[in-house]
C-alpha cells in the first residue's frame, strides 16, 4: 500500500512539474511492480537515483522518473547546439543516428529504448535517436564536429576545452597505504547537469555507482565504483583531434566497460575494443582488491597503458604518453599560461609536499586548491585544479574572459570506502564557491543567450552516498 501511495503521489508531481509536455499515460500493474524497485531521492544538490533489473526495466524506472531532468537537459542542449552552429536540432539527431546509434550495443540500445518508453509515460516525447545524441552529446560536438564543421561552411566558436583535475595514488603515497581517488568536474554552465548519482543493479555483471546525468547510461564526468572493486575517473585528453567515425562510441565502450570488466585490464581492454578516439581521455582506474593503480591514455591510433602498486598517477588533460602527445594533440606541453599546463606543475608539487600523508581530507582540499601556478600565487581562476573561468578576466589561449564554465563538484573516495561502495561528493563547486546565474548575466551581458539556461549553484556540503541507500 505504501508502495502504490508513494507511486502516485511520484505521478502527481510529475504531472504538475511537467505541465507543458503531453498527458501523462496510465501505468499498468506490471510497470508499477519495475517502478517500485527503483529510487530517487535529493541531498544537496545531487539527485541520487537507484535503477535495476533488465536493461528495459532500468530504461523505464530512469526514464519516469527523471523524466523532468531529462526534457531540461534536452532543452538546453539543444538550444546551445542550434545558437552555436544555426543548424536545426533535427539535423544533429540525424547525425547522431548516423554516426552513433548503429555502432551501441543491443544492450545499451534496450536501455536506451526504455528511457525512451519511461519518459512517455511521464508525459515527455522524445526519440531514440535523441537519446544516442545526448548521451553522445560530448563526442559527437567535441570531436566528430571538428572533423566535418568546415564541409558545411559554418563557423562556430566551439572549442576544446581543458577540464578535470584528478589523482590517484597508492603504496607509500598515502596515510594508509591504500588507494586514494579523487576528482572534479570542469564544465559549461550551461551543459546538462552532471549532478546524478547512479546506482545500477543490473541483471547481468557488475553493480555500479557512478556520477552522471539524467538520461544518461553511462557516467560521463565518469567517476565510478563497481562491486568488482574498480574504482575510476578521467581527465580529457586537451586539444585531441582524431575521429573515426566508423568505430564505437566512447559512451557505449564505458558503459560496458564499467558494467562487465572483473579487472583493470578487462576494463581497459573493453575499451579500446572498437574505439573510435570520440571524447579521448586519460583513465585512472584503481583496484581496491589488489591496491594497483593505473592509467590508460586511449587516443585513437596511439594508446598508453601503465600500471603500479607503488605511486600515482595525475589528470589534467596533458597527455603524458609522448607519441600520444605528438601524434594525436596539438598541445604545447610547456606553456604555464595554458590552464592544463599549470594545472599539471600544481598536481606535482602537492604529491610531492604530501607524500605518504594522501587521505580523503587532502583529497578534498586537493580538489578545492586555488593555487595557481604561472602567477605563483593563490587566485582563482581558468589555470587552479578549481576552476573557476566565470571571475577570470585574463585567461589564455583560446578561452574568452568571464566565460560561464568551471568546476561543478568534488569527489573523493579511498579503499574503505570503495569495499562498501560508497564515496562523498559536493555539488556546486569543489571548493564551496557558489555561483549565481541570474547575477553573472546582469554583470556579463555578452552571454544574452544564456537567460534562462544558468541554474544558480549555491554553496553545498560535503555528502556521502552509497549504494543501496533509502530516501
Amino acid at each position: 500500500m505504501k508502495k502504490k501511495s508513494l507511486l502516485l503521489i511520484l505521478s502527481v508531481l510529475f504531472l504538475s512539474a511537467l505541465g507543458h509536455c503531453q498527458t501523462i499515460n496510465q501505468l499498468s500493474n506490471d510497470q508499477n511492480r519495475i517502478l517500485a524497485k527503483a529510487n530517487r531521492h535529493e541531498k544537496n544538490g545531487w539527485i541520487y537515483l537507484h535503477i535495476e533489473g533488465s536493461p528495459r526495466d532500468r530504461g523505464f524506472q530512469h526514464g519516469y522518473l527523471m523524466a523532468a531532468e531529462i526534457n531540461e537537459n534536452l532543452r538546453l542542449l539543444r538550444t546551445r547546439w542550434e545558437h552555436k552552429t544555426a543548424l536545426e536540432w533535427s539535423w544533429y539527431v540525424k547525425k547522431a543516428d548516423e554516426v552513433l546509434t548503429s555502432k551501441v550495443d543491443t544492450e545499451n540500445l534496450e536501455e536506451l529504448g526504455g528511457i525512451v518508453e519511461g519518459l512517455r509515460y511521464a508525459g515527455i516525447t522524445a526519440t531514440l535517436n535523441e537519446m544516442v545524441g545526448l548521451n553522445g552529446y560530448a563526442e559527437l560536438i567535441g570531436s566528430w564536429w571538428p572533423t566535418v564543421k568546415d564541409l558545411f561552411q559554418v563557423h562556430s566558436d566551439e572549442h576544446p576545452k581543458e577540464s578535470c583535475s584528478s589523482f590517484i595514488a597508492t603504496g607509500s603515497m598515502t596515510a594508509d597505504g591504500n588507494i586514494v581517488l579523487g576528482h572534479n568536474t570542469m564544465d559549461l554552465y550551461h551543459n546538462p547537469m552532471c549532478n546524478i548519482i547512479l546506482d545500477i543493479l543490473p541483471e547481468k555483471g557488475h553493480r555500479i555507482l557512478m556520477q552522471s546525468v539524467a538520461g544518461f547510461i553511462h557516467s560521463e564526468t565518469d567517476f565510478f565504483i563497481t562491486d568488482a572493486g574498480l574504482v575510476g575517473s578521467e581527465t580529457t585528453i586537451g586539444e585531441f583531434f582524431p575521429f573515426d567515425a566508423k568505430g564505437v562510441p566512447e559512451f557505449s565502450r564505458m558503459r560496458r566497460a564499467t558494467q562487465d570488466a572483473s579487472s583493470i585490464e578487462e576494463w581497459c581492454e573493453i575499451m579500446k575494443r572498437g574505439n573510435n578516439g570520440g571524447y579521448a581521455n586519460a583513465w585512472l582506474l584503481g583496484d581496491i582488491n589488489t591496491n594497483e593503480i593505473a592509467r590508460l591514455e586511449l587516443g585513437l591510433k596511439q594508446v598508453a597503458f601503465e600500471k603500479k602498486k607503488e605511486g600515482y598517477f595525475i589528470g589534467s588533460n596533458v597527455a603524458e604518453d609522448l607519441k600520444l602527445l605528438r601524434f594525436e594533440t596539438k598541445k604545447d606541453e610547456t606553456n604555464i599560461k595554458y590552464s592544463s599546463i599549470a594545472r599539471r606543475v600544481r598536481w606535482k608539487e602537492l604529491m610531492k609536499k604530501y607524500a605518504g600523508k594522501i587521505d580523503l581530507k587532502l583529497a578534498k582540499a586537493f580538489e578545492a586548491d586555488h593555487y595557481d601556478s604561472y602567477l605563483k600565487k593563490n587566485n582563482p581562476g581558468g589555470r587552479t585544479l578549481c576552476g573557476h573561468w566565470e571571475i577570470d578576466a585574463q585567461p589564455f589561449g583560446p578561452d574568452i574572459p568571464y566565460s560561464p564554465e568551471g568546476t561543478v563538484d568534488g569527489k573523493v573516495v579511498n579503499a574503505a570506502m570503495a569495499k562498501i561502495m560508497s564515496f562523498d561528493a559536493r555539488w556546486g563547486s569543489a571548493c564551496g564557491m557558489a555561483f549565481d546565474g541570474k547575477k553573472f548575466l546582469e554583470e556579463h551581458p555578452q552571454y544574452y543567450w544564456l537567460e534562462g539556461m544558468l541554474a544558480d549553484r549555491p554553496s553545498q556540503p560535503w555528502t556521502t552516498f552509497t549504494a543501496g541507500e533509502k530516501k
